[in-house]
């Protein structure tokens, strides 16, 4: 899969700007705060719905303007493709793939896939539950169409379930005739989430393996257990036995969760947890063991996704080689050889081999002038 160019209209600081890219590496340099995130940001848009900086769809427009447009041709098994987003402040996106209006985001994420590494994903293994269960959401939304629906319905009667808690104490009839089914709801699109996210850290914990055997001769062996709700339930597989389990806990600790005003369990309270050699890699690992393991999880997702779809992602590196040191930078740009990368960085242009580009005030020149 490669991305073959993308255009932007009023996008965060970018008035008009047309960009193609070639096959290998490609480097947006130049110095900061001139729009080169700018351009992975649209990128990776157009690949999951949304901005990985965690604004809303307005938020990306630029100052001044109307909406923003971002239009990106890529190859996907030898055809060529692009998806149009068109944004609004003030009322819903259009979208468009191959000139089709798509009307659900599920439809969307997964026809043109990217695996983003930013210096905010070295904090994977440090950092909370929150940060591994997004991951984990958006790995697996990408190469799973159904999963993305499952977890926008669960987020709703999540929402539902919190709302009626918060009125329990002045609705204690209403609280007790809907309760249960709420619950019953939760549960069923709850188990399907956990099934498919031990899946995947299964799979996952394969290739990180394999990446740290490589970085470190062997001299370690990380891994990876899916933490759900209920930590002693071991195997996901069995649904109807994890739908009923999740319904039970939920029935259980009512006044608990009245008393907190929110939904205390489910699959939204999960974690990953990593240990490296036998002990907890967010608690007792070296800053440097833990940004191996992000980055050993990162390219992970890129081989799943080869895996499922036949084909290597592109990948977007945000000024993440600034972060690394010599070791495991040589080692990233040594597993990135044969597949696309686009890459940022406030480097010299002449430490990069592949194609670089120049960006300037929203603007990308073939050479810095």
């Amino acid at each position: 899969m490669y991305c073959n160019g993308i255009a932007l209209t009023d996008f965060r600081n970018i008035e008009r700007a047309s960009v193609t890219f070639d096959k290998g590496v490609n480097v947006l340099y130049g110095k900061n705060a001139q729009g080169k995130t700018n351009f992975l940001e649209a990128i990776y848009y157009a690949a999951i719905g949304k901005s990985f900086r965690g604004q809303h769809a307005p938020d990306v427009i630029r100052f001044g303007a109307e909406g923003a447009m971002l239009s990106l041709d890529y190859t996907a098994k030898g055809r060529e493709q692009n998806i149009t987003m068109r944004l609004f402040p003030n009322r819903a996106r259009a979208v468009e793939k191959n000139k089709v209006r798509i009307t659900k985001m599920s439809e969307l994420v997964g026809s043109f896939r990217a695996v983003l590494f930013c210096p905010e994903h070295l904090s994977l293994i440090k950092g909370g539950p929150a940060e591994r269960r997004q991951f984990l959401d958006i790995a697996i939304s990408e190469g799973e169409p159904t999963y993305l629906a499952t977890l926008q319905r669960y987020g709703h009667i999540l929402k539902q379930r919190n709302a009626l808690i918060r009125r329990a104490k002045d609705e204690p009839e209403l609280f007790k005739k809907t309760i249960g089914l709420w619950s019953d709801q939760l549960a069923r699109e709850g188990a399907y989430i956990a099934r498919s996210r031990q899946r995947y850290v299964k799979r996952a914990e394969r290739y990180v393996k394999e990446c740290f055997a490589d970085m470190t001769g062997e001299k370690e062996s990380p891994t990876l257990v899916y933490l759900g709700c209920d930590k002693s339930m071991g195997d996901y597989e069995d649904v109807a036995g994890v739908e009923k389990r999740l319904y039970e806990q939920l029935c259980s600790f009512h006044e608990r969760e009245i008393g907190a005003g929110a939904t205390l369990y489910g699959i939204h309270k999960d974690d990953i947890d990593v240990e490296l050699n036998g002990h907890s890699a967010r608690l007792f690992a070296s800053q440097g063991q833990q940004r191996s393991l992000a980055l050993a999880l990162k390219l992970a997702e890129g081989e799943i996704c080869r895996e499922d779809c036949g084909e290597y992602p592109v990948f977007l590196f945000d000024d993440v080689l600034s972060e690394l040191d010599a070791s495991r930078r040589s080692y990233l740009l040594e597993k990135m050889s044969g597949k696309q990368v686009i890459m940022t960085s406030c480097e010299s242009a002449e430490s990069f081999h592949g194609r670089v580009l120049y960006v300037e005030n929203g603007q990308v020149l073939e050479k810095q002038p």
